[in-house]
């Protein structure tokens, strides 16, 4: 079992589980269990569950009744899983703007782990 880790920003906010929270009830219990099986596969998991997007970063990938949801999230020491954010898709292609968030995220998540 994977262990999971929110990523907080420096003022303390935890955007994924905001995003988590601000989703329909249906899609809260489906992001849970995805989650869920992140956690037990850890890097295991493939399409169509989990994507890699770039720099170690992926994107569980979650539908429900016809709605797209993604959550980021990237790999740490050992069997840590950080989630970072997420979006509800309405594109076809993910896009680049939620990617760099998330990657900004990472970036600050690491640069505060190493101290």
């Amino acid at each position: 079992m994977f262990t999971l880790i929110f990523y907080k920003t420096l003022a303390g906010k935890c955007p994924v589980t905001d995003f988590i929270d601000s989703l329909p009830k249906n899609l809260q219990a489906k992001a849970i269990r995805d989650i869920d099986i992140l956690a037990e596969r850890g890097n295991g998991l493939r399409e169509p569950y989990s994507k890699h997007l770039r720099e170690g970063l992926f994107e569980l990938r979650i539908q429900a009744s016809g709605d797209a949801v993604r959550i980021f999230y990237f790999f740490f020491t050992g069997e840590t899983i950080v989630l970072v954010d997420g979006f509800v898709k309405k594109t076809q292609k993910t896009p680049p703007r939620e990617i760099e968030k998330a990657l900004r995220y990472k970036t600050d998540y690491e640069r505060r782990s190493s101290t």
